[in-house]
């Protein structure tokens, strides 16, 4: 195990991803370019500045992570925000809030990273299952999930507009409750 808590390669290049990606705990800090992502990634579905708030102010029972590169032209403190999930932890089941990586680094092997973060969190908050909801029209994603064990629980049509599009429900068994009290792959 590493200091973090996680199994050791966790946070370096499980999936492909370089040594040099970090994870650690959002914090209000990165509400600006969360925001920023947000319309890159979600365009009319983007969550507003005051929605990040929200979703920080639902701490401990919502958690949410970002990774971070270096950025070489203008190195911030801890790298340039690339990726980004969050979840909801609720009695039996969790909810994904939302998993985004920056298009320019897709392909990378940080989406399935982030998602394995929102697997093992679930487990070690003790649930059973996991569910996320993901626009019908977003092969990509789906192909994701399913490749991790997701399966279509439901489809809710017409759910995203304006555009009319599909809302699929996919959920995921995740098994026992975790013995470990910290969140996996999170420097803090």
């Amino acid at each position: 195990m590493t200091p973090a808590g996680t199994p050791a390669g966790t946070q370096t290049a499980r999936h492909g991803a370089a040594d040099r990606d970090r994870m650690r705990e959002l914090s209000w800090q990165d509400i600006p370019r969360l925001v920023e992502l947000e319309k890159v990634v979600f365009d009319r579905d983007a969550w507003s500045a005051e929605t990040w708030w929200a979703e920080l102010a639902g701490r401990p029972r919502r958690a949410y992570v970002v990774l971070t590169e270096p950025d070489e032209p203008v190195p911030e403190a801890d790298g340039r925000i690339v990726g980004y999930a969050g979840i909801d932890l609720g009695a039996d089941v969790a909810d994904v809030m939302t998993i985004a990586v920056d298009p320019s680094r897709r392909g990378r092997g940080l989406g399935p990273r982030l998602l394995d973060w929102l697997v093992q969190t679930a487990v070690a908050g003790g649930v059973s299952r996991l569910t996320l909801e993901v626009r019908g029209d977003n092969d990509a994603a789906r192909r994701l999930y399913a490749r991790s064990g997701f399966e279509v629980a439901t489809v809710r049509r017409r759910y995203y507009q304006p555009g009319d599009v599909d809302a699929v429900v996919m959920w995921r068994d995740v098994g026992a409750p975790a013995t470990a009290a910290r969140r996996p792959g999170v420097r803090r």
